[in-house]
């Protein structure tokens, strides 16, 4: 159902009942919808975990991905990071894990060193700042985690994605991430089926290979 944090910002909450775990997914640069929906419902019947999955770009959900790609300069961290641990403290659970695709990932990596959650899982977030989303509110991820006290962090990795190169996986890694790699894969093969760089076999590996790490 969707519910509206207190911060403000809208989200989708699944619960389960008796659930001993929290997940806070954070979706890819479209945010919200049927999708991440699908995937909310689905992580609570497999996992039995409550699932919320807060909105980027809240109250300007009908821009096109190019209009996204040009607002994403104006983000805050401190805005977007607090909605994600709103939406962990949504989940009512302790303790709450958190996973994300894409930009998502990008802010997953931002929030591992929060100290909010227990443990971290990106999906081909972005490592360092690409050019065009550099704003006075982003910060580095890599520089975040360096400053921060990080949870473990596993980052799942194409490794023909041209949003995390092979230096700045390097740079993860030295920081002390779990790096997951996929040879070949392109970005975004893992969450939608729609695109052309899914590649089945290895989304349900990478999966299976997040919820045991999360399990942890």
């Amino acid at each position: 159902m969707r519910i509206v944090l207190s911060t403000g910002t809208p989200a989708e909450l699944v619960r389960a009942d008796g659930a001993d775990r929290g997940l806070v997914l954070i979706p890819d640069i479209m945010g919200l919808r049927p999708l991440f929906d699908d995937h909310a419902a689905r992580l609570v019947a497999e996992q039995g975990w409550t699932v919320c999955s807060p909105q980027l770009f809240a109250g300007r959900e009908t821009m096109s991905i190019e209009e996204r790609m040009a607002a994403a300069a104006a983000l805050e961290d401190d805005e977007v990071l607090a909605d994600v641990a709103a939406a962990a403290d949504a989940t009512g659970c302790e303790p709450v894990v958190l996973t994300g695709f894409c930009m998502g990932g990008m802010y997953t990596i931002k929030a591992a060193a929060t100290g909010r959650f227990h443990r971290a899982a990106a999906f081909y977030g972005m490592i360092r700042i690409p050019d065009n989303w550099q704003g006075p509110g982003q910060g580095e991820p890599l520089e975040l985690l360096a400053a921060g006290d990080p949870c473990p962090l596993l980052a799942v990795i194409g490794t023909a994605d041209p949003f995390t190169p092979p230096d700045d996986v390097a740079a993860l890694e030295a920081a002390g991430a779990q790096i997951a790699p996929y040879e070949g894969a392109q970005h975004g093969f893992v969450h939608d089926p729609d695109r052309a760089a899914h590649r089945p076999a290895d989304a349900a590996d990478a999966w299976a290979r997040v919820i045991e790490f999360l399990s942890r």
